[in-house]
């Protein structure tokens, strides 16, 4: 008999342990989970249970966590309002059908306040949601509605437009405390096509307007890389849904610091690394420069600045960096008499706005106009938001915004040229005679200078300032060519001086081979000094070079309207009968390629030295592609370009190849195919056809030679490129064999790496395939983040050496600037 019994207990709980496996991801109302228990989701991803938190003793929670990490990580916390004291709580499904978590006292603690007839079911998810279904299978609730500080991928964050639920994220209060802290995140309810993250009640940052690809600048709507978005709106709700490749494990946090992150899990490094957050950037700080004011992180000289016709509220605080108080108009608008509008580019544009539906641009303008409150209008035909306009408040305006509209302000005529205007030009009437004959005397002065070996009878860099004619420098005004036939009938060049000739053979003494620094496509270089000791680089056009006069003024009319760090700067230029020449900021270090492929001169690149430079260049390139007025397509990018300071600061030179895309632009197509072998994307060399994508193609070759030491266009063991050497060290993990040997003990191993990765990335054949330079610069930044492979690149872009020019040891020429191939 006792035999019976016990195999009869046995066959008992052998069955129970089965059902307890069968239902290892589910909760029912048959059974409960205490303190020392977990479900786990059917895939063993995701685990349910009670925890304490940091170093606690006294408080227990109901939590989900990552169940393949060994660093517990929570997504979900269903009690953090109100913990438990005692480790005897319960969590169950109560009769009428609700999720519950009892005391030891069985009083209740949280519920998930829903009902049902019949008996439900909880079931953990492998996505991390937490279903709770009835009988019929209906979805009673789930933890994806209601969200904590966590948004995993596959939840739908949602702001439903009729009843105004709003889904939010809410930080912890601490590391160690789950309860509600003071940061959040949710759709704007005023703007409901961007996110907002809030301090307690006030904004602290805003992501702007989703365009239909971009949203915030950096998260995408197709399945490039890291993430990708999918917006849905509708007339009841707008929802955001963000996905990730299933072989990442990923997840964004609103964090106690006051900042949103995406982390991702990198097993090698065995922890979170943070792939992407924001607020990363002074003007990514809502409202960074106060009311009216216009932030601007690329700007050399300040962050902030007041729209125009405004001026700083509190001047002395502006002096000192404090901008808060912000700007106030000079002029009040003159709605009587009538104003006009000051147009601004790739402006973020205000908050707090005002939609207007199913109006045009110009009716958008008339409306604004009519309403003497009305400040300013933008208009998004983009996204169909149609008409947007502004009152008194413009709060949280940044320039150079990857995702910009036009914007427009309202300012009173006299501030946009009216009748002050008028008075300038018969003012300019009255001194054009003068200034036909003032620019008589300067070229024939110029000549006389030059024949008479640049005497002593003029200023060596004197431009004549105060008035303005064709082919007189004027300082800083708009201006013409000496030559009138130079650029074509009526043409203008940028905001330069005009230079005269004199001055410069002056600055050069006499273009002396002594002051030469080197030879390119355009011509040669030559090293001047300013009568104030100014050292300056002097650029001049070659008779016999294949480039020319469009070179010379694509050059020219681009470089000028620039600004950035990593951009070399043009001084001034100059055109005088055949002469056209360039003066530039002073390089003292000269060109990269003399570095990288000099043997005498290699030693001077330690690692860190060359990683600057890369993030240097990635940062110029971004510049180019989506913060500057202008989106230029560089088209020559490469080693004998880059141009380094006197404490190696990498800049961009040798803008005479770009291309300015303007509007909707993304790609075009050219027969005459310019540029250097070596550096060019396959699609530009054999079809003609160029975008940013081609410039991030010509940037992977140029970090694989940094990382090398060594040229594309060569051969490498069995491979027919550098890319393709490098893509087979990669392949077999061998990639930090691809550092120059003699700075491989300076060599930081991850960085490494990661340049040889995402150089690969940047090469790879199909251009939809390469990222864009503002998730490369990323890359850069954040080395644990998750890179995905690269595709193989075939096309190594090499061909037989035609002259001794390409094929010679003369590392400043890094091989010629090709100013004309017909593309097959």
């Amino acid at each position: 008999m006792a035999w019976f019994l016990i195999s009869v207990s046995l066959v008992v709980l052998l069955s129970y342990q089965s059902l307890l496996s069968d239902a290892a991801d589910m909760l029912t109302t048959a059974n409960s989970i205490r303190s020392n228990q977990t479900i786990i989701s059917v895939g063993q991803k995701f685990a349910l249970g009670f925890f304490t938190p940091g170093n606690s003793t006294n408080r227990y929670y109901i939590g989900i966590w990552y169940n393949e990490i060994p660093t517990r990580t929570f997504v979900w916390v269903a009690n953090r309002d109100k913990p438990l004291t005692d480790s005897a709580g319960v969590l169950t499904i109560s009769d009428d059908g609700s999720l519950v978590i009892l005391d030891g006292k069985r009083n209740l603690v949280w519920s998930s306040n829903t009902s049902s007839v019949g008996n439900a079911s909880a079931v953990l998810q492998d996505t991390g949601n937490l279903v709770l279904t009835a009988d019929d299978g209906g979805i009673l609730w789930q933890s994806f509605d209601y969200p904590t500080d966590t948004y995993i991928p596959g939840m739908k964050f949602r702001f439903n437009l009729r009843t105004r639920k709003n889904m939010q994220l809410q930080s912890w209060r601490s590391e160690d405390d789950p309860a509600p802290g003071n940061f959040t995140i949710s759709i704007d309810p005023l703007l409901p096509l961007q996110l907002v993250m809030w301090s307690g009640s006030q904004r602290i940052w805003r992501s702007g307007r989703w365009t239909g690809d971009l949203y915030g600048g950096d998260l995408r709507t197709n399945r490039s890389y890291i993430s990708y978005l999918t917006v849905v709106a509708n007339e009841t709700d707008i929802s955001f849904t963000v996905s990730v490749s299933d072989t990442i494990t990923s997840r964004l946090v609103v964090g106690p610091p006051g900042r949103i992150q995406q982390l991702s899990w990198l097993s090698i490094t065995n922890r979170w690394e943070v792939a992407w957050w924001k607020p990363r950037s002074p003007c990514e700080f809502y409202s960074r420069c106060g009311s009216s004011g216009v932030c601007d992180e690329f700007h050399p000289s300040s962050v902030c600045r007041c729209l125009k016709g405004h001026r700083a509220k509190i001047q002395k605080d502006w002096d000192t960096g404090i901008y808060t108080a912000g700007c106030v108009r000079e002029k009040p608008p003159n709605c009587d008499k009538g104003d006009g509008f000051y147009k601004m580019e790739k402006i973020k544009v205000p908050d707090l706005s005002t939609v207007v539906s199913n109006v045009t641009i110009d009716e958008c303008q008339a409306r604004c106009l009519a309403n003497c409150s009305c400040t300013a209008y933008a208009y998004d035909d983009l996204t169909g938001v149609g008409c947007i306009t502004w009152g008194s408040e413009l709060a949280d305006i940044e320039e150079n915004y990857a995702t910009g509209l036009d914007f427009y302000v309202r300012l009173p005529q006299s501030e946009l040229g009216g009748s002050g205007s008028r008075k300038k030009r018969r003012l300019l009437a009255i001194l054009l005679p003068l200034a036909a004959v003032l620019c008589f005397f300067l070229v024939l002065g110029g000549r006389y200078v030059s024949d008479a070996n640049f005497m002593q009878r003029v200023d060596p860099w004197k431009t004549t300032k105060g008035v303005s004619g064709p082919g007189l420098a004027v300082g800083k005004v708009e201006i013409g060519l000496e030559d009138s036939n130079a650029l074509g009938e009526g043409e203008r060049t940028p905001d330069l001086p005009l230079i005269t000739f004199a001055s410069v053979v002056a600055a050069t003494d006499n273009f002396s081979i002594a002051n030469k620094l080197g030879q390119g496509g355009f011509g040669p270089v030559y090293k001047g000094r300013l009568p104030d000791g100014q050292e300056v680089a002097v650029k001049r056009l070659s008779k016999r070079s294949g480039q020319g006069l469009n070179e010379f003024r694509n050059e020219l009319q681009v470089i000028a309207k620039l600004q950035h760090r990593n951009l070399v700067k043009l001084l001034g230029w100059c055109v005088h009968e055949e002469e056209k020449i360039l003066v530039y900021e002073y390089m003292p270090n000269k060109s990269l390629d003399q570095f990288l492929f000099d043997p005498a001169q290699r030693s001077r690149l330690d690692w860190g030295t060359r990683f600057r430079i890369t993030e240097g260049i990635a940062q110029g390139l971004l510049y180019l592609h989506r913060h500057s007025r202008l989106r230029i397509i560089h088209r020559d990018l490469k080693s004998g370009n880059i141009l380094l300071d006197g404490d190696m600061n990498p800049k961009i030179s040798d803008f005479g190849m770009a291309r300015i895309f303007g509007g909707d632009q993304t790609e075009a197509n050219t027969r005459r195919v310019v540029g250097t072998y070596g550096y060019m994307s396959p699609e530009y060399a054999l079809d003609g056809n160029f975008s940013e994508k081609s410039d991030v193609f010509s940037f992977g070759v140029l970090m694989l030679e940094i990382v090398s030491g060594t040229k594309n266009t060569g051969f490498y063991q069995n491979t027919p490129s550098l890319l393709g050497h490098a893509w087979q060290l990669w392949s077999e993990g061998r990639s930090l064999e691809l550092m120059v040997s003699s700075e491989s003990h300076t060599a930081v191993r991850s960085q490494v790496e990661r340049c040889v990765h995402v150089g690969l990335l940047c090469v790879q054949e199909d251009a939809g395939d390469r990222p864009t330079m503002s998730s490369v610069v990323i890359m850069l930044a954040d080395e644990g983040m998750t890179l995905p492979p690269p595709k193989k690149c075939t096309f190594t872009n090499t061909r037989p050496c035609v002259s001794s020019s390409e094929c010679g040891t003369d590392v400043s020429v890094n091989a010629m600037t090709i100013s004309s191939i017909t593309p097959r």
